[in-house]
């Protein structure tokens, strides 16, 4: 029975060992899928889990809450490499395209100086009490502050000093991803502006719903259109 003992002590170091190496490992990959190294910890982990398991049953008849088959390690270095091949080869993938989602949205002022105020507020909430925010002069600037006031949403816009009307969002197949640095800062085309090589998917037409309209005589105004192409 010491003989036992003594081989159930190196089993259970081995898990111990193979448990730390498992962690190494996962922490190196940082979330990094079908890493491999993460793949032999694991494979490496299971086993000496499964031989402590069956040597604690011969020894004592206990069994541990680990509830693993033994995993060969050949068998799993093909499997390994079919996943990778299969998933994660980017070379494999038939739809290397970028897909590029544009939106444009107006929007009408009924009040200047009720919005400029709104964005004041907005401003004033974004910095330390003891600076001075400063004035917003221009309707620009005050829609660019409630932007961002809303981290970039539009949702940010919807307050009654904004009037919505006629937007549409545009779904294209591009060659290559934006290049910000490509383009100027004063720049507000460019970036939007497609080229040849892209593919236009679709568009969403989006009509503002007005509730003092007349449902029946304009409904077809209120909904959105779906051109696809």
């Amino acid at each position: 029975m010491t003989d036992q003992n003594a081989e159930l002590d190196v089993a259970l170091d081995r898990v111990i060992e193979a448990a730390r190496a498992h962690l190494a490992a996962v922490k190196a990959a940082a979330g990094r899928i079908d890493d491999d190294d993460v793949w032999q910890a694991y494979v490496d982990l299971n086993n000496a889990s499964f031989a402590y398991d069956e040597q604690l049953l011969d020894a004592f008849g206990e069994v541990t809450p680990w509830d693993v088959e033994s995993i060969d390690p050949d068998e799993a270095d093909r499997r390994f490499g079919q996943l990778t091949e299969a998933g994660g080869a980017a070379g494999a993938d038939p739809y290397p395209q970028i897909v590029s989602v544009r939106q444009r949205r107006d929007y009408r002022v009924p009040s200047v100086s009720a919005l400029l105020r709104v964005a004041e507020t907005a401003r004033r909430s974004s910095v330390p009490e003891d600076e001075d925010a400063g004035p917003v002069e221009s309707v620009g600037e005050a829609v660019l502050e409630l932007l961002q006031a809303g981290d970039g949403s539009l949702a940010s816009l919807d307050v009654p000093e904004l009037e919505p009307l006629d937007g549409l969002l545009t779904v294209t197949e591009v060659a290559e991803p934006l290049d910000l640095e490509a383009f100027d800062d004063a720049d507000g085309s460019g970036p939007f502006a497609p080229v040849d090589s892209d593919v236009l998917v679709g568009r969403l037409d989006e009509h503002p719903f007005l509730p003092d309209e007349d449902e029946h005589d304009h409904g077809h105004d209120h909904a959105g259109h779906h051109h696809k192409h």
